[in-house]
Order: structure tokens, then C-alpha cells, then sequence
């Protein structure tokens, strides 16, 4: 299994997040990731809501802290599969969120932000970011 420790990696995740750290959050991340999410579709249009390159994740990653300058996570639950992380978290605006990363010799080569949908999750992908 190449997955780091699931606890230590979810609460140095969250530490850099919550300090709006990119730095810190993409050196877990190698320079051929490729990430999904919904929110990647409105923050850059022409992306169909697929990042790819650690660059491109990081203009991303910058321009979304410039949308959203109270970002802030605090961790729900962490899940280890092989090879495989899911950290469930709540945003700033209370919506529940699962960042699902799939690991390659100890970094991330795949994510996928995904947003609880429905009533139990009113703040949901529609205004999560």
C-alpha cells in the first residue's frame, strides 16, 4: 500500500488548507495529478470540471482562495482504502464534502472533490466551493 498514514495525512491536510497553505497542500500531490470537481466547472469554465498538472492545480487552488477568502475546513471522518484516502469534511458554509485521493508511491495522482446532494446537505454543490 502506498497510502501515507490516514489520520496524520487528513490533519496536515486540513492544517494547510484552513492556513491557505498551497504550497504545503500540493507537496502531497505529484506533477501529473489529475483532479475533478463541480466547483473546478464554474471557477475555470473551460475545464469541464478536470484539472490536470500540478500547475494547473495550483492556478486553480489560488484563484479559488481569491473567490472564497473565508475558506475553511474541519474534518467529519477519514476513510483509508488501498491506495485509496477519502476525507470527509464540512466547508466554510457548513456543506458536507468527500475529497476522494487516490495515491501513487505515496502522492496523490487522482483526486475528486464530491458534494453531498439533497436536503440533508442544503449548502450542497450548488454553493459549495
Amino acid at each position: 500500500m502506498t497510502t501515507p498514514d490516514p489520520l496524520e495525512f487528513a490533519a496536515a491536510w486540513v492544517a494547510a488548507w484552513n492556513a491557505h497553505d498551497l504550497e504545503a497542500v500540493l507537496s502531497h500531490f505529484r506533477e501529473d495529478v489529475v483532479f475533478t470537481s463541480p466547483v473546478a466547472t464554474r471557477v475555470v469554465p473551460d475545464s469541464g470540471g478536470v484539472i490536470r498538472g500540478k500547475g494547473a492545480l495550483r492556478a486553480y487552488w489560488t484563484r479559488g482562495l481569491e473567490l472564497i477568502p473565508d475558506l475553511r475546513f474541519s474534518v467529519e471522518r477519514v476513510f483509508a482504502g488501498v491506495d485509496v484516502l477519502v476525507i470527509s469534511y464540512r466547508n466554510q458554509r457548513g456543506a458536507l464534502v468527500d475529497e476522494v485521493l487516490v495515491f501513487r508511491d505515496g502522492l496523490v495522482i487522482e483526486g475528486h472533490g464530491t458534494y453531498l446532494t439533497g436536503d440533508d446537505n442544503p449548502a450542497g454543490v450548488v454553493d459549495a466551493a
